[in-house]
């Protein structure tokens, strides 16, 4: 019988047991009325496999955060600390903290204003610390830390709200109960929040920032499947059947190049995984200079040169936005989505910017996201709902034309394949994104270029 790993919580596809367990459990939400009431918002819940001291199998949830304002409901576990207790440390202070503000608020002099407004910051400080302390988790090993020592062995502070999470609080009633955890997953319930692009039943890697450096100790002691980013991966085409780089155009100045999807676009930063960039220098046996990307999982064009001249004009072209690009998606089926018909043409203009606590996933920003403009056109809708599209982008965002997909206030489907943003409810091995077109001046002649994956 074969042994499989812990899930590595950051980059998965949620296994058949975990996905039944969800099912499961959304059923039992929606049947019981004000238990989806309050969760009808949005909310990310989780679920973990474990294997009882009598080794038999079960499944346990959680709920981030608190729900309807509670931090236990019957059927999920509870928080690591319950910072509710109205009687408790934690809501003296923070009513003490109130009342600073309701000073604030009242002041006329405004010497008495700030210095008020220092009070409030150190105490306000003082309580986060104290919080930290109080949150203690465990590992597979037995070992005991606080959020605090965990984050600062790591040289960082803890965002607020560190060990609220789903996955942290599963694996601590775990190992508190001498449970031990076989698999996990964490999937959204509910309405897709405005900024973070969030799908009804779909599953989510665990975030980086707050839960990065706690889950990476949580997990100490368990058998933890490697990081599929960090593997070998085979190289696909848009039908995800396996393939080489094919180059399109090559002559004295530059050389064009079809990338897999799989395939990086130039060395990472470990080195050990074959770039494209790398597979050109071999096959060509001279060097050769990036002018632009495309993600890993990104098939499609694109253009390198021979001299560092060359590169320099390509680049310039690029980021003034003179180079066009076309892209092919194909996107999830789902009753959620806009409403799309073939030969349908429309623009997206989502403002977008970095989500700090969950790098690299990117979120819609109204305030402080940067311009982020798609133009599209529906291709063709599949028998089974599916959407093939071709975006052309504006503007050259981060992840800009996976999150214009999924977004509710894009076209809310997300693209096939796509981990990040919902787009796993399908059968697909890869991400279905690929650049199809590429049209630039020569760098040399000043020629204007186009070229197409397709021909």
């Amino acid at each position: 019988m074969k042994i499989e790993k812990f899930t590595y919580p950051f980059c998965y596809t949620a296994r058949p047991e975990i996905t039944q367990a969800v099912d499961s459990l959304i059923k039992r939400i929606d049947k019981d009325l004000p238990l989806k009431s309050m969760l009808s918002e949005g909310k990310m819940l989780g679920v973990l496999e474990v294997k009882d001291v009598n080794g038999h199998n079960e499944f346990i949830f959680a709920f981030s955060g608190l729900v309807g304002g509670k931090s236990k409901i019957d059927g999920f576990v509870p928080p690591i600390y319950d910072l509710t207790d109205p009687n408790g440390y934690f809501k003296r202070k923070e009513a003490e903290i109130s009342s600073i503000n309701n000073q604030i608020n009242s002041a006329t002099d405004d010497e008495d204003i700030i210095k008020l407004k220092e009070l409030r910051k150190r105490m306000s400080n003082e309580l986060q610390e104290w919080i930290f302390d109080q949150y203690i988790v465990l590992n597979a090993n037995g070992e005991r830390k606080s959020i605090k020592q965990v984050f600062a062995d790591r040289g960082l502070i803890p965002p607020g709200g560190t060990g609220d999470c789903a996955a942290p609080k599963l694996l601590n009633y775990a190992y508190l109960n001498g449970l031990k955890p076989i698999a996990m997953g964490e999937f959204w319930y509910g309405l897709s929040p405005l900024k973070e692009i969030r799908r009804h039943g779909s599953f989510y890697p665990s975030c980086t920032g707050k839960c990065g450096p706690l889950l990476s100790y949580m997990m100490e002691g368990l058998d933890v499947e490697p990081n599929p980013l960090d593997e070998d991966k085979e190289w696909l085409n848009m039908d995800g059947k396996a393939t080489e780089p094919r180059i399109i155009y090559e002559d004295d100045d530059i050389i064009v190049v079809d990338k897999p999807s799989g395939m990086l676009s130039v060395p990472g930063r470990t080195g050990n995984k074959k770039s494209l960039q790398k597979w050109l220098q071999e096959q060509l046996n001279t060097e050769v200079f990036s002018c632009h990307r495309l993600d890993m999982d990104t098939s499609g064009l694109m253009v390198f040169a021979k001299s560092v001249e060359n590169q320099s004009e390509l680049q310039r072209q690029f980021s003034s936005r003179e180079v066009k690009k076309t892209y092919i998606a194909r996107l999830c089926a789902t009753a959620e989505g806009k409403s799309l018909r073939k030969g349908f043409k429309g623009t997206i203009s989502l403002p977008m910017m970095l989500d700090y606590y969950d790098r690299p996933r990117q979120m819609v920003d109204f305030e402080l996201g940067k311009k982020a403009i798609t133009e599209y056109e529906v291709i063709d809708i599949l028998p089974g709902g599916e959407i093939d599209v071709r975006f052309t982008p504006l503007t050259g965002r981060t992840h800009q034309l996976r999150v214009h997909a999924a977004h509710p206030q894009g076209l809310g489907r997300p693209i096939l394949g796509d981990r990040l943003y919902g787009g796993m409810s399908g059968a697909s091995n890869r991400l279905c994104l690929h650049a199809d077109s590429l049209s630039f001046k020569h760098p040399v002649s000043g020629e204007a270029l186009t070229f197409s994956s397709s021909k």
